[in-house]
């Protein structure tokens, strides 16, 4: 039976005797549950479910069954880069994105980069995924990020930035508005945010760009909290001009005060946490442990795929290792022994669905598996691998056995976009073909020194600068210029 015949158009999808994880608020496993797809929602969740006529019907059997998952912050565009940066610091980064390289980004190099992490994303169990689109240097390349996602189907948010222009300048002009228009801001499967950083300079040049957020309905996303880049100060001049909202989220705050916390925690705004990011590239230490302190809603996300990997799988395991390795250490210092673990495994996978259905304003129809929500929906089963099995506590499976290979089936608006661990109406082919074609262009532009060298830094015999943000003169001493 061919797949289009199995998964036919507006038919429905009953996933059979999985082990159901809701995600709900009390935290329940249904074991030997069903779960009924009619349309684009969950339409029943129960045990022996009748199957209406016509069903393609997915044995969940031995299997986990759980919301797809959400990345609130992924720079999609740095995709076809994947694994160049490995031995990076953040300020090579900066160096090699913000100030030098990333200028060479062609409106097909996003597409192809785009193209490739959308994929994926579905590949991974991740359903949603905000493009935090940074490389947007001019609306052609806005249009080609775009075209590349609404060809995937997958549900995505573009935050649209541009780290060559300061934010006051592409959030006000014509063709921003423009674009805005075109795309829309009540697409079920493509969303607007707007992307850009405060650097704490007390003129506070981004005003325009808040305000322009603000009059275009839409939410933005921050980099707060990034040792030597932003911190304390960009938060303050948000708060106390008005602009911190339920819908703001900070991205990794990983190096902030506890007055910033607070200012976060009474304005209803949440932190998206990019555990192997903060612990490699250095934004700070991964600030779970202090968030759960004061209240604030969490999401995961994995940052880029110049550096790691693209899954929540890896986000999940090392966002438990590094909290409870802190917490471990603080007791270790005061002759402490931890007996219970503060952060659980629950918890995390709680971050990875409906911590980013939150951040999103998604929670009413999306992030967990209840009737009348989107049906969003991930299996992990692997029939062919000895670590599918015992599975005895199924959030503890997803956070520490379970990877990207283990993924089953994927539905996405109703819709079966992987299934038997097969991608369904991708062509993978095509999107590799892009991507060596932008590897190509920029290796040639770059000349094969300048590409290797890239790859790998030299250490620096004097010190660097890490704050990239050119448009404006401030330094602060938490921007190491002061």
């Amino acid at each position: 039976m061919s797949e289009r015949t199995e998964f036919g158009q507006g038919r429905p999808v009953l996933l059979r005797g999985g082990t159901v994880l809701p995600m709900d608020d009390r935290g329940r496993v249904l074991h030997d549950t069903d779960v009924l797809v009619a349309g684009d929602r969950i339409a029943a969740v129960g045990r022996e479910l009748p199957v209406p006529e016509g069903t393609a019907v997915i044995d969940a059997t031995d299997g986990i069954v759980m919301p797809g998952m959400i990345d609130t912050h992924r720079h999609m565009w740095q995709t076809v880069m994947r694994g160049y940066g490995a031995d990076w610091t953040l300020t090579q980064y900066f160096v090699w994105y913000y100030l030098e390289s990333g200028k060479l980004f062609r409106p097909e190099d996003v597409h192809a980069g785009n193209l490739l992490a959308a994929i994926e994303a579905l590949d991974a169990g991740v359903t949603t995924v905000v493009d935090w689109s940074h490389g947007l240097q001019t609306v052609d390349h806005a249009d080609a990020a775009v075209d590349a996602l609404r060809s995937v189907p997958g549900r995505f948010v573009l935050a649209y930035g541009n780290i060559q222009q300061p934010p006051a300048e592409w959030s006000t002009a014509p063709e921003f508005r423009d674009f805005v228009r075109r795309c829309g801001t009540d697409d079920d499967m493509l969303g607007l945010q707007l992307a850009f950083d405060v650097t704490g300079d007390p003129a506070f040049p981004e005003r325009p760009a808040f305000e322009a957020a603000r009059e275009l309905g839409l939410a933005v996303t921050t980099h707060a909290g990034v040792w030597g880049a932003t911190g304390d100060d960009g938060i303050k001049l948000m708060h106390d001009h008005g602009f911190m909202t339920p819908g703001t989220v900070y991205v990794h705050a990983a190096s902030l005060s506890a007055d910033s916390y607070h200012r976060i925690a009474a304005t209803g705004g949440s932190v998206s946490v990019s555990t192997e990011s903060e612990q490699s590239a250095g934004q700070g230490y991964p600030p779970t442990w202090a968030l759960r302190a004061h209240g604030i809603p969490v999401s995961l996300s994995m940052d880029t795929s110049v550096w790691w990997s693209g899954d929540l799988f890896s986000a999940m395991r090392t966002t438990l290792g590094a909290d409870r390795s802190r917490e471990h250490l603080e007791a270790h210092a005061e002759g402490r022994t931890v007996t219970h673990c503060a952060l659980r495994a629950d918890q995390v996978v709680d971050w990875a669905t409906r911590g980013g259905a939150r951040a999103l304003g998604r929670d009413h129809d999306l992030g967990s598996l209840e009737v009348g929500k989107k049906a969003d929906i991930v299996l992990i089963k692997n029939d062919r691998s000895p670590v599918s099995f015992p599975l005895l506590n199924p959030y503890g499976h997803v956070a520490f056995q379970a990877q990207r290979g283990d993924v089953h089936t994927v539905l996405v608006d109703g819709r079966v976009v992987k299934h038997e661990h097969r991608l369904i109406g991708v062509d993978l082919a095509a999107a590799r073909r892009a991507a060596e074609r932008t590897v190509d262009h920029l290796r040639s532009t770059l000349g094969e020194e300048a590409w290797r060298k890239g790859m790998n830094p030299d250490i620096p015999e004097a010190a660097v600068l890490d704050n990239p943000y050119t448009y404006t003169e401030y330094r602060s001493s938490s921007t190491h210029g002061g």
